[in-house]
């Protein structure tokens, strides 16, 4: 189940489309067993900067915040995740909880237009890359960013969407 907290900045049904279509489509493509509950929060700048500076302790808006519940030792390691189960489930759905998403919306419509490419492309790969985040992915490390970049190009693709061999939308 994906729950939209939209109330900063309502989505029409089609950008929830959107939204959905990046979720689904990442989990697809690592074949993730169990049904899910994601929240994502679209927001605006400010709110976003305030969540940045209070987990990250960076002073600054950003495009995109994830705070996954699962801490994956491996990205999609789908044994640990059973083995964990009965503590990462809500218990009136039975879903596993994967985390929160949080867009700045001012951000996507600023990257899109920085990028060339439509805001509703910026919202899907934004989507995409936080997902990845909730399975577990990360780029601090060079190697681990470029898996996902790999991971974000090849979801991208799957989706109908171009991206760059750098990993950024285009």
């Amino acid at each position: 189940m994906i729950y939209f907290e939209d109330d900063d900045y309502p989505l029409t049904s089609e950008w929830k489309t959107y939204a959905t279509q990046g979720i689904t489509t990442t989990l697809k493509e690592h074949a993730f067993p169990y049904d899910i509950d994601v929240t994502l929060t679209v927001t605006e700048d400010t709110h976003i900067h305030a969540l940045n500076r209070e987990h990250r302790q960076i002073d600054k808006a950003t495009d995109v915040l994830s705070f996954p519940m699962i801490d994956w030792h491996t990205p999609c390691d789908y044994k640990f995740l059973e083995e964990e189960l009965m503590f990462l489930t809500h218990p009136d759905t039975g879903q596993v909880i994967l985390g929160d998403i949080v867009i700045s919306m001012d951000h996507v419509y600023k990257q899109a237009e920085a990028y060339g490419h439509s805001p509703q492309r910026e919202f899907i790969f934004l989507i995409v890359h936080s997902m990845l985040h909730l399975l577990g992915f990360d780029h601090e490390e060079p190697l681990d960013e470029q898996q996902m970049i790999q991971e974000q190009k090849k979801i991208m693709q799957a989706i109908g969407c171009f991206v760059e061999s750098d990993g950024k939308e285009q």
